[in-house]
């Protein structure tokens, strides 16, 4: 699986207005409907939301990947965002997050959802590629980011 078959630069901000999590999830469910790929948003916040109350998905070195699988979208979407500034997303290293990855997919397409999970994590382990994003300005910029990186895997 490449996360650029997933992956559209329509469904990239940069940057989000949002200043908390609830905000910045919010923001990038916004954009995923805007863009016709959910065919409920509310339900699509609501199962996002849940997920990260049960535990955060700010996973370190400034990232976040909050996700979560309902009936509110027919197939796998994602989004990403950076907002302006760091938002504090009570992440497992304590520090704010740069960079958000949101997924979202229907229930029975749990593994596809599980692999883009992991996709994007080991992407972004990889330091030079984490730096890049964090410095991108531009959708554009991140989806070509993702392409080459993707090239290297």
């Amino acid at each position: 699986m490449r996360l650029t078959e997933i992956l559209k630069p329509v469904n990239i901000k940069v940057p989000l207005s949002a200043k908390t999590k609830v905000e910045a999830i919010s923001e990038l469910v916004d954009l995923l409907s805007a863009n016709g790929e959910l065919t409920d948003p509310k339900m699509v916040l609501d199962a996002v939301l849940d997920r990260e109350a049960t535990r955060t998905t700010g996973i370190g070195k400034g990232l976040a990947i909050p996700h979560g699988k309902c009936g509110g979208t027919n197939h796998l979407v994602m989004a990403i965002g950076k907002p302006a500034e760091p938002i504090e997303f009570q992440a497992i290293d304590g520090r704010p997050i740069t960079v958000l990855w949101m997924l979202t997919s229907p229930p029975e397409m749990t593994t596809l959802h599980i692999q883009a999970l992991a996709r994007i994590s080991r992407l972004m382990l990889i330091d030079a590629f984490r730096m890049a994003i964090n410095s991108a300005g531009t959708p554009d910029e991140i989806f070509n980011l993702v392409v080459e990186q993707e090239k290297l895997m």
